[in-house]
């Protein structure tokens, strides 16, 4: 196991600098153990990195060059990552407690954002528009200059890898907040940068408190855009204050997303679905499988699997979970943990029955078992918030209309899934489904090619696939008249 460095700096105007809020300990959540220091930026800090991408911005450096070469430039930054992928994976388990070969899919992903979107520099182009004779009238798609990007700590170089190659390849300069429990592995991502030849500036990385250096960043005066993955009262939160700057946001606020599941369905198939849906990332996943609404008529058999599926799983530090399979790691903190434990409670409370799980590890370090509840009933809390862990939820329906009702019954609208045979049906479901993307026979299908964003309270704006682009570009009309 390789040593992680004691002390880990921000990167600001292409350099490597203390944090003006001074240090913030960053925790094994395996162990609960101290795994390594972070500098804290303050306000200060946050207007340095702003005013850095703005000058880039201004120079012309990014929108100068022809777009190809900026794609290249993307591109070469998702080499940077696979090349040093052991290392960033590593480091990625230790501070996020995913299993180790969860972490390698998390460092690949996040190269296949930059390779994506470096191959789109090119046709992010604008049209002709004809006015007759005496005019000659064309759009382009101008950046918007200074994108901020406030980054969640479950996904931490994938999702600032998400927006960061989007940004880029549309020639915005950009500025990372990083998240407080896990802004370790940001920092391969300004050596990507630096590697792929951006010039100071570009790429600016710093790790603060939300209520001060992300308060600071969404609120500042000169960000042109901002990007938000996170919850809804922060994402709220954001909105106002990009508001008052007459600045567009992507918001990404989570979910609470339903799979259907008909009397036809695959259950074999479905394990797997149960295995990545709702166990993956030890569940601290915004599209995860959180509910699955089941036909009665094979609500029994589909809580036995789902219960064989949660008792394969061997729960310890991912650390020493390099082969994938039957495991999963530590939630991110203990306070994450405790937070899951309180809502299986109070959901027994509620008359809700734990089949397997609900419990804490006794050893050391923010785990949890994974956990099938039933008899869940759709006005229970438990059926209606985001528990963010590894807590499956299991109702039953009787008809159709009863099932798609059950699923669309939160303000939430992320994604969600319908599984079964019948052709017609699945069509259906899925446009009645009030969701961003709807999965058929298969959890998690898709990929980086496929827009991804929410209804309701899920957000707005879309992030992967073409359309993620619009969100950083906004449309120059210019008319000539002609003589």
């Amino acid at each position: 196991m390789a040593q992680i460095k004691p002390y880990w700096q921000n990167y600001i105007d292409g350099v490597w600098v203390d944090g003006g809020a001074g240090r913030i300990d960053v925790t094994d959540p395996a162990t609960g153990e101290k795994l390594a220091e972070h500098a804290l930026a303050d306000a200060a800090d946050v207007d340095r990195a702003v005013q850095a991408a703005r000058r880039v911005h201004m120079s012309g450096v990014l929108t100068d060059m022809r777009p190809i070469e900026r794609g290249r430039m993307v591109q070469a930054m998702g080499r940077y990552l696979l090349e040093h992928k052991d290392e960033i994976a590593e480091t990625l388990t230790r501070e996020q407690g995913k299993p180790l070969w969860e972490a390698h899919i998390e460092v690949a992903g996040a190269a296949l954002y930059f390779e994506y979107y470096g191959n789109q520099a090119s046709t992010v182009e604008g049209r002709s528009i004809p006015l007759g004779k005496g005019y000659f009238d064309f759009t382009e798609n101008a950046p918007f200059g200074v994108s901020a990007q406030i980054i969640p700590w479950n996904y931490p170089i994938e999702m600032s890898a998400r927006s960061l190659s989007a940004g880029l390849t549309t020639g915005n300069a950009c500025v990372i907040k990083s998240p407080e429990m896990t802004p370790l592995t940001n920092a391969y991502l300004a050596k990507a940068a630096e590697a792929a030849g951006f010039p100071a500036g570009a790429v600016n990385i710093l790790c603060g408190l939300g209520h001060d250096a992300g308060a600071t960043l969404a609120g500042h005066a000169d960000v042109n855009q901002i990007v938000f993955t996170g919850s809804v009262p922060t994402g709220i939160a954001i909105a106002k204050a990009a508001a008052g700057n007459v600045v567009p946001c992507v918001l990404e606020l989570g979910g609470k997303s339903a799979a259907i599941v008909h009397d036809d369905a695959d259950l074999d198939a479905f394990e797997r679905d149960i295995r990545w849906g709702i166990y993956f990332n030890a569940g601290q996943v915004c599209s995860a499988m959180s509910r699955v609404i089941v036909h009665e008529s094979r609500h029994d058999e589909l809580v036995e699997r789902a219960v064989g599926i949660a008792k394969s799983l061997s729960v310890g530090p991912g650390i020493e979970r390099d082969t994938t399979g039957a495991n999963m790691g530590a939630m991110v903190s203990d306070g994450q943990r405790d937070r899951a434990v309180g809502i299986i409670e109070n959901a027994q409370r509620e008359g809700a029955m734990i089949a397997t799980g609900g419990r804490k590890l006794n050893r050391p370090g923010a785990f949890l078992e994974p956990t099938v509840m039933t008899d869940v009933t759709p006005d229970m809390d438990i059926a209606s918030n985001e528990i963010f862990g590894p807590v499956l939820s299991v109702l039953k329906f009787r008809d159709e209309a009863e099932a798609i009702g059950i699923a669309n019954g939160t303000p939430y609208g992320l994604v969600g899934g319908v599984f079964t045979r019948d052709l017609d049906r699945a069509t259906r479901s899925a446009r009645q489904i009030r969701a961003g993307q709807v999965f058929v026979n298969e959890w998690f299908a898709g990929g980086v090619e496929t827009p991804f964003g929410g209804f309701g309270k899920s957000g707005y704006g879309r992030e992967k696939g073409r359309e993620a682009l619009w969100n950083y570009v906004q449309t120059k009309n210019i008319a000539i008249r002609l003589s």
